[in-house]
């Protein structure tokens, strides 16, 4: 069985065979991908099927939409979904191009990473 990769990001098609946008899989590329565009779209899947086994992350989403929420919403909601099952954030990568929004997710994932580990 494949592993689950979910894939956030409003613009750039996972399977799209021009450009390789899976060399940002933190789980190789043999992966069954699930592409997701939306937040909302981000919070029903992990509510209903859960945790993947690696999550690659965009920070800007739906710029043209009245939708402002960002990556950065997404990651906080693994964070809290982690923390409420008590749960290791899975792997994850982040494929944004802006390098204040990957800054961020990046630190949030990572301090929840130390934080478990370390109480675990």
């Amino acid at each position: 069985m494949k592993k689950t990769l979910l894939w956030l990001d409003d613009c750039r098609d996972p399977n799209d065979p021009r450009v390789d946008w899976l060399v940002f899989s933190p789980i190789g590329r043999d992966v069954h991908v699930v592409w997701i565009q939306y937040v909302d779209d981000f919070f029903d899947y992990i509510h209903q099927h859960g945790l993947p086994d690696a999550i690659c992350f965009d920070h800007d989403l739906a710029e043209d939409s009245y939708d402002e929420r960002t990556g950065y919403d997404c990651a906080k909601f693994v964070v809290d979904y982690c923390m409420e099952h008590d749960l290791d954030i899975p792997e994850y990568n982040i494929q944004s191009s802006n390098p204040v929004g990957k800054e961020n997710i990046q630190h949030l994932m990572d301090n929840y990473h130390k934080y478990y580990i370390k109480t675990h």
